[in-house]
């Protein structure tokens, strides 16, 4: 699709609408995969009671290691989803190109993700039911990856080559507002303290009060969510059905898929490079929010209003840092807005080894989380400009398996220095190492496009 021949007006109401999407998808991303819901699932509301009763005794030692399985079953989930991500979102993004159903699977998928979303309210806190909150969990980020692959190929489809840049910048910039406003309303409405409930609505909460507050949050992000998400739907067109692109079924999808990736590493090995760098500066990006929720609380000793606080402030930096690097991207180009900032988050990173109280905590938490943004809006411009037109969404679909592929590696290296040192703090080291190892394979990459031949050219 040639965005160059659409009016700039169309063409800017078009992507105003696919930013919406970016908005409300913070519904997912800060409420249930970061600061809400997989808390609440980690927590002693999913303990015995009895064990919970004796904490502080000689139980302590039991309520922690009961807590500690809790995340572990929080991690598997995420991490079962990653690996099904791995094996099958390429092909997702693949038959979507050229067949004129971009558009509609991003629909079908987000969809799904909404309709986990709302089934959360049915995980009450009884021990048991964490499996059915993990399980949700766990095809609530399969569906959303499925969702994202074809959101983002359809950034070739609202911007020009031009202005890629802060459109994408954009975009993201609206999902960290979107996650600012959103968190904001549900502090308000459901989860800070208020007299004997939980926000204005005086929900009740903990295990007496069967964490409504928690599960109505929810609930309403998941109508947030399908809200801001129907803009793109009603306002972007389909993407045109390409007669010369031959439908073929799953098994030689991945036929397909195996010459694609061979043809990228002998005719672009540096584009194969930046799929493999992306991957890791990536999944360090994910561990700055993950994990510096966990830091704030265990290290600094954060109440859990006090997270929530934190985040809508690093939704706050962050999206001033991406709508700055969505601008730095057209001038500059996005590989020097991702260097710079992979930098600045490896300085910021590990100056919190050696920072005390939480007002240090603040100054360097939101000094990481404003670099995140931008590293995370140039990387998607960067896989857009190297793709050729029609292939939009396979790439974007290596884009994603790539990612999901080392996904491990933080998480690992957080808990590696975790049990070694004995002390949550140098948790941060396993992020920063994964930041500086994407930003060192980033060094020979270049922003070229890269030409695909199809693979059952002759």
């Amino acid at each position: 699709m040639d965005t160059n021949q659409v009016d700039p007006k169309t063409l800017r109401s078009r992507a105003i609408a696919w930013a919406w999407w970016d908005w409300g998808s913070a519904a997912f991303n800060a409420v249930v995969t970061t600061f809400i819901f997989s808390t609440y699932l980690a927590s002693n509301l999913f303990v015995d009671p009895n064990i919970v009763a004796a904490a502080g005794e000689e139980g302590s030692s039991a309520l922690t290691k009961a807590l500690a399985d809790n995340a572990a079953i929080v991690a598997w989930a995420i991490a079962i989803a990653g690996v099904l991500v791995a094996l099958i979102a390429p092909i997702v993004g693949q038959r979507s190109d050229g067949g004129g159903r971009r558009k509609f699977w991003m629909a079908v998928n987000t969809f799904i993700v909404v309709a986990t979303m709302a089934a959360m309210f049915f995980v009450t806190p009884v021990p048991e039911y964490i499996w059915v909150g993990a399980g949700l969990l766990a095809a609530g980020n399969l569906f959303f990856e499925f969702a994202g692959v074809n959101y983002n190929a359809m950034l070739h489809q609202v911007s020009t080559k031009e202005n890629m840049g802060r459109v994408s910048g954009f975009g993201w910039g609206m999902g960290y507002v979107g996650g600012i406003v959103l968190l904001a309303l549900l502090m308000v409405l459901f989860i800070f303290p208020i007299g004997g409930g939980h926000g204005v609505l005086g929900m009740p909460f903990g295990v007496e009060g069967g964490a409504l507050d928690v599960r109505v949050a929810v609930l309403f992000s998941a109508v947030w969510f399908l809200v801001f998400a129907l803009p793109v739907l009603f306002k972007v067109p389909e993407l045109p059905v390409d007669p010369s692109r031959k439908r073929v079924g799953v098994i030689q999808s991945y036929v397909v898929l195996g010459k694609t990736i061979w043809r990228i590493g002998r005719t672009a090995p540096k584009t194969l490079l930046f799929l493999i760098a992306s991957a890791v500066f990536r999944d360090g990006l994910s561990g700055v929010f993950t994990f510096g929720a966990i830091i704030a609380a265990q290290v600094f000793g954060f109440s859990s209003t006090e997270v929530i606080l934190f985040a809508i402030a690093a939704n706050v930096t962050a999206g001033i840092g991406t709508f700055v690097g969505g601008w730095a991207d057209d001038r500059l180009g996005p590989k020097p807005v991702i260097m710079v900032s992979l930098l600045a988050l490896a300085v910021s990173g590990m100056g919190v080894l050696f920072i005390d109280t939480k007002n240090m905590f603040w100054v360097f938490g939101l000094a990481l989380a404003t670099f995140v943004g931008p590293v995370q809006s140039a990387s998607r411009s960067f896989m857009a400009r190297i793709t050729p037109d029609g292939r939009e969404g396979e790439m974007f679909g290596l884009y994603a398996t790539t990612g999901r592929s080392v996904s491990f590696l933080t998480a690992t290296l957080f808990g590696v220095f975790v049990t070694t040192m004995g002390d949550t703090r140098y948790g941060i080291l396993g992020i920063v190492i994964v930041l500086v190892a994407g930003l060192l394979l980033m060094i020979p990459v270049n922003a070229k496009p890269v030409h695909i031949q199809d693979p059952d050219a002759r």
